[in-house]
């Protein structure tokens, strides 16, 4: 639609409003029952958020303050509706999706992440993404288990 037929103030402003979609990976949506948590209550204060800035009686600025809060709406409605739940390890014998591993670099670091979904993860927090590259060279193996990760080994010590 043409700013011409709105009541934007400028061409600036109407593409301040129009926020591309925040990007949806390509991989399956796999999420712990704590992700899964957490996209509902994202995707609930995204709608608040929404619904706050819609009582904005400007309309240039409620436009401005509803883009954000709706984008992101957007996203964890898809991100909600297709999330597959995947239940905690029944055992510790190999590495799978929702274990804590711990392992050793070959620097003499020893480090303990929880593999998880991507919107879940955060490795400040210790957690990591199914896909990263180091998610994917350890699930599948064992304790003692030595595994090669971007030139560096790793030693798996323990899983939970």
């Amino acid at each position: 639609m043409a700013v011409a037929f709105t009541k934007e103030e400028s061409f600036e402003t109407a593409s301040e409003t129009l926020l591309p979609d925040r990007p949806i990976s390509p991989h399956p949506n796999l999420v712990t029952e704590t992700g899964l948590q957490a996209l509902e209550e994202q995707l609930r204060q995204a709608r608040e958020a929404y619904e706050a800035a819609s009582a904005i009686e400007d309309v240039n600025e409620r436009r401005r303050q509803t883009s954000n809060p709706l984008r992101d709406a957007r996203y964890f409605v898809a991100r909600v509706r297709t999330a597959q739940l995947v239940a905690d390890p029944v055992s510790n014998d190999v590495v799978a999706f929702g274990h804590k591993v711990t392992f050793s670099r070959d620097d003499g670091r020893v480090q303990t992440y929880r593999i998880v979904g991507e919107d879940e993860a955060d490795p400040k927090t210790g957690s990591i993404s199914f896909v990263s590259p180091v998610a994917k060279v350890l699930m599948g193996k064992s304790v003692g288990d030595i595994v090669d990760a971007g030139g560096q080994e790793l030693e798996i010590i323990a899983i939970s």
